[in-house]
């Protein structure tokens, strides 16, 4: 298909025409998906007129990252979501390779996006992304302004490359408004630029908010910048950053930087640095903040450079978000809890209290399931591994075992199911995060859906987010397993209810 066919009447109708044939045993109950095709980047995401909007980076006609559109979707409570119209299509001259990732902010009532245009050339070298501007009216439909593009090559800084420069998160502060957008430098590290405005339209270069340096990645994609808990926090995604201990063993990751923005240079004074989600598909992370002061985090539930197990297999879609989370600043680290609207939709299962398990295995009635929640605390003081299996039958299981002589939490999926393997040096099937009990106690919270297991760890402390594709319909079981003695503090089991 030519890019002059990349209109949002011919995506609308394709949608139309092709959700129908969607394969659903793999699709998500209660994560946002696309009606069909390929989703990454979650963008624009923005509480707008008493709803949330989330809009992603989207290629309806196949499976495959392709010319990027934008999808959308709102939503009354960050759980179920209602699909809207394709909002933007490659179909200008200055976006015509596709409308990548960015950002959303309302201005006197109407919503704005700001989006980076990408113009590919045969010779990469030649390309160039610049930024560009679309505003609505209602919320739903979008015209692209005259003035675009409003920042290009010629404003940026002389260390910055126009081949990579992409990803802007707008936001306002004190009356005026802020874009801060990644960029490649060309000694081929990742930074992060700052440019103002007073009405979105006219921008003007003001600093460079932090470079990188060698080993945090060849590039950096998809920032944003917040203030939390009287901490400011910047988060961005390194292509590339260097495997270290248990940290970065993805091929591209997510980090967050703690610390305090000077407003006056323009510069960002870094405290602390972590990795966001321990996991093995979390990529791409954007916030917004509602009418209840809370600042939510939603993600891309997939990581580039591996096979997507929904195209292998001719199901008609790929990728979701992750359940959006509350984030938290607490001694200087981020946490994360899915959000508390999820509990809205809870069915108890099971309930368990006060059950030790000694060297042994165990199932226990009403806890298994495919798309639900489990929560429990377990006493691991006698204990020298606990192990839970998840998604089990006679051939599959995917594993979560802690092991208290290193005080790490193991996610391992080598048995999930559908093999996934990556463009990692080595094959990558297994994580590990640490973290030491609370009074030699481990509280978890697993979110399970038909292809999808996010685990939250001691009260949001860490995270582990991974896509599994089992292929059993009987994989739903889950058993717990003690090496030395478990104590079962309380388990919770239960089912998602979405009707």
């Amino acid at each position: 298909m030519k890019t002059a066919n990349y209109t949002l009447e011919n995506a609308n109708e394709f949608i139309r025409q092709k959700e129908k044939d969607v394969i659903t045993t793999y699709s998500p109950g209660y994560h946002l998906t696309a009606p069909v095709g390929w989703i990454n980047d979650p963008n624009g995401f923005v509480y707008y007129e008493g709803e949330y909007h989330l809009f992603y980076q989207y290629y309806p006609y196949k499976t495959v990252w392709g010319p990027m559109h934008w999808g959308h979707a709102k939503s009354k409570d960050l759980v179920t979501w209602e699909n809207l119209p394709v909002a933007l299509s490659p179909d200008q001259y200055y976006d015509e390779g596709g409308c990548f990732s960015g950002s959303a902010i309302e201005k006197d009532g109407k919503l704005y996006l700001m989006y980076t245009g990408h113009l590919p050339q045969s010779d990469e070298e030649q390309s160039r992304q610049i930024q560009c501007m679309a505003v609505s009216e209602d919320g739903i439909h979008f015209e692209k302004i005259n003035q675009n593009p409003v920042l290009d090559e010629k404003d940026l800084p002389d260390n910055a490359r126009v081949q990579d420069f992409r990803d802007p998160k707008v936001f306002e502060r004190n009356g005026v408004y802020y874009s801060i957008i990644a960029s490649q430098t060309k000694e081929l590290t990742g930074q992060i630029l700052l440019y103002q405005s007073t009405d979105l339209i006219e921008w003007e270069f003001k600093s460079i908010l932090l470079e990188g340096t060698k080993d945090q990645g060849i590039m950096w994609e998809c920032p944003d910048l917040f203030e939390l808990d009287g901490k400011d926090v910047l988060i961005t995604s390194p292509i590339q950053i260097p495997k270290s201990g248990n940290e970065f063993h993805n091929v591209s990751s997510c980090v967050a930087f703690i610390g305090k923005v000077d407003w006056e240079k323009g510069t960002f004074e870094v405290e602390s640095m972590e990795e966001i989600d321990h996991g093995l598909d979390f990529y791409a992370p954007q916030t917004t903040i509602d009418e209840q002061g809370r600042r939510v985090m939603v993600a891309w539930m997939q990581m580039w450079g591996r096979n997507m197990p929904t195209h292998t297999e001719n199901h008609g879609w790929v990728g979701a978000m992750t359940l959006p989370r509350e984030l938290r600043i607490k001694d200087g680290k981020l946490i994360q809890l899915p959000i508390s609207e999820i509990a809205n939709y809870y069915q108890k299962s099971a309930e368990i209290k006060e059950v030790v398990l000694v060297d042994e295995t165990k199932e226990f009635e009403g806890v298994a399931g495919k798309v639900g929640v489990l929560e429990l605390i377990v006493d691991l003081k006698e204990a020298t591994r606990f192990r839970i299996e998840l998604r089990a039958s006679a051939t599959e299981r995917t594993l979560l075992t802690y092991h208290t002589e290193t005080n790490e939490l193991e996610f391992d999926r080598f048995q999930s199911g559908i093999p996934i393997s990556g463009e990692e040096a080595e094959p990558l099937n297994k994580r590990k995060v640490l973290c030491s009990l609370d009074e030699g106690k481990l509280k978890l919270k697993i979110l399970l859906d038909n292809s999808s297991i996010e685990t939250f760890v001691n009260d949001g402390k860490e995270t582990i987010t991974s896509t599994i594709y089992p292929l059993s319909d009987e994989s739903e079981k889950i058993y717990l397993e003690a090496t030395g003695k478990v104590r079962i503090d309380s388990l919770d089991m239960y089912d998602i209810d979405m009707l």
